[in-house]
């Protein structure tokens, strides 16, 4: 299905919240992007002149051309838990995150890594430059009423 009414339609939502797009991080995978990209690339940069972010999520098992992926309209990059969980005593993957946040840095892309569930990972991306994280270390997914009870604590402190 075609969605090129996709970016006024979340353009008119984000506006009506009284947001900016500039706050918004919209994450593709990897795989649709490359599967689809007659489609799906044009409404990316329509997204993007609107001021949304875009994240390419799944980086590194997909399908990805690096002549592709130096045009694309994006601004993170998102690495593969398949990446992380090996951290940092599997070779194979050290070489590949550290190859994936050398490239988003040279590409001036924020990397996130997801899957941190130990203090070795989160110390080893940290030591490699790698700030953002998602995984279980950090938390597990709650209902939103606990999400912002949670908040509310944190900011009290």
């Amino acid at each position: 299905r075609e969605h090129t009414d996709l970016p006024e339609e979340l353009n008119r939502i984000v506006l009506a919240a009284g947001l900016s797009p500039s706050l918004i991080c919209l994450e593709l995978s990897e795989g649709t992007v490359m599967c689809h990209p007659d489609k799906v690339i044009p409404v990316m940069r329509a997204l993007r002149c609107l001021g949304f972010k875009i994240g390419l999520d799944d980086f590194g098992i997909g399908q990805s051309s690096l002549t592709r992926l130096k045009t694309l309209p994006i601004t993170s990059l998102k690495i593969d838990r398949s990446f992380i969980g090996g951290l940092p005593q599997d070779g194979g993957d050290v070489a590949v995150v550290r190859t994936i946040l050398d490239l988003g840095r040279h590409m001036k892309l924020h990397v996130m890594a997801e899957g941190v569930e130990t203090d070795h990972q989160l110390n080893f991306l940290h030591q490699f430059g790698c700030i953002q994280v998602q995984g279980f270390m950090l938390g597990r997914p709650m209902p939103i009423g606990d999400l912002l009870r949670v908040r509310r604590s944190l900011v009290k402190i």
